[in-house]
């Protein structure tokens, strides 16, 4: 008797089968509806080069109403943000050195004396030069601001004096870019890969630990043995700390001697805290091994991990310009806080009295992921 070449009701026994396995694999189930939705509104939302609400801190040493009509052209422009007024100097280099601010308006105490006296007053704008974009924009901006000023003020006083337009005063704004005079991108850009490639690199190493245990067949005789979870889960990370710091001061030694993008701050200090990113990395991944069932649910839930934290965290897009909801989720992002440290220490200089709050975070995200690892696989004995 011959077999048919094909055989429609074979055919639809494959076809449910395949259904069922499907059905039995949620993880990969969701996959196809999760993806298209977090990337519609990642690139949506998030890829934008549109700066404005820049941060800025005001020291107004006149404080007159001439000074305050002057911040209030600023404000109004909706590039700037006041966030705080300071009473010197010393305050507002913290505020930048510290990241909480992109932009510093010094107002000085003799401003208003000079416009009554037909003088010509010198302001000046000082930029955190290390995103170049927000950068650029705080500087044309601020220009541009500053000139539309001078020229309605001089049309304003030659209504009512009639002077001429060259006696007339106007404000002279100069400008200073800290970190990165040249607003070369190169500066922003490679530092942050020093964190992008040691988040990459180690989430993956140990993305893919345990699932490789589970298929090969393995994970039952760990099971039978009186190891514990945490026993395991340190276990095996202590490998991949010592490969993933490997790559980190290899990705720092390129950035260094290649890019001759140099460490001005404390270069044990950033040894010291690229160690702590290796783990809470490391720590990701781990956690991923014990969600996924296999290599394939390992790597997709990867490269959902992987792709908001190149978005969101600041490594490309001025996260200043993402919508406040998209905003605040970068903050559940480690790298974006050892994106902070790595062009803190590196560009500006600082040490860990202006990055304590991105150390507890770190420190706080390594601590949680380890246990809730540890915890979840604990799950997957019982």
């Amino acid at each position: 008797m011959k077999r048919k070449l094909f055989s429609f009701q074979r055919f639809l026994a494959i076809i449910k089968k395949e259904f069922i396995q499907i059905k039995r694999d949620p993880i990969s189930l969701r996959i196809p509806i999760v993806m298209p939705i977090v990337m519609m509104l990642l690139f949506g939302y998030a890829v934008t080069t549109e700066v404005d609400k820049i941060s800025t801190a005001i020291f107004d040493q006149s404080k007159t109403q001439e000074s305050r009509e002057y911040i209030d052209r600023f404000v109004a422009s909706n590039y700037f943000v006041v966030k705080y007024n300071v009473s010197s100097e010393r305050e507002l280099s913290d505020l930048i050195d510290g990241g909480k601010v992109k932009a510093g308006l010094i107002i000085p105490s003799d401003y208003a004396n000079d416009i009554r006296k037909n003088r010509t007053p010198q302001t000046q704008l000082i930029i955190d030069g290390t995103d170049p974009t927000t950068a650029r924009t705080a500087l044309n901006s601020g220009l541009l601001v500053n000139e539309v000023y001078s020229r309605t003020f001089k049309e304003e006083a030659m209504k009512k004096i009639g002077s001429s337009a060259l006696k007339t005063p106007g404000v002279s704004m100069s400008s200073k870019v800290w970190y990165n005079p040249n607003l070369e991108s190169t500066r922003f850009t490679i530092p942050g890969l020093v964190g992008l490639i040691l988040q990459n690199i180690t989430i993956m190493l140990t993305g893919f630990a345990l699932v490789r245990e589970r298929e090969r067949g393995t994970i039952e005789q760990l099971i039978v043995t009186p190891i514990r979870s945490i026993e395991l889960i340190l276990g095996k990370l202590i490998p991949y700390i010592i490969i993933g710091y490997a790559g980190f001061l290899f990705s720092l030694a390129l950035c260094v001697f290649w890019f001759k993008v140099e460490v001005t701050g404390s270069l044990t200090l950033f040894l010291l805290l690229g160690f702590l990113f290796v783990i809470c990395a490391l720590s990701i991944g781990m956690l991923i091994s014990t969600l996924a069932k296999n290599q394939l649910q390992a790597m997709m839930v990867t490269i959902l991990v992987l792709l908001p934290s190149i978005l969101l965290s600041g490594f490309v897009f001025p996260r200043e310009a993402m919508p406040t909801a998209i905003y605040l989720i970068g903050y559940a992002i480690p790298l974006t806080y050892f994106l902070d440290i790595t062009r803190g220490i590196m560009l500006k200089g600082i040490g860990p009295e202006f990055l304590w709050n991105d150390i507890i975070a770190l420190s706080i995200f390594m601590v949680f992921l380890l246990g809730l690892a540890t915890l979840r696989f604990r799950k997957s004995l019982d």
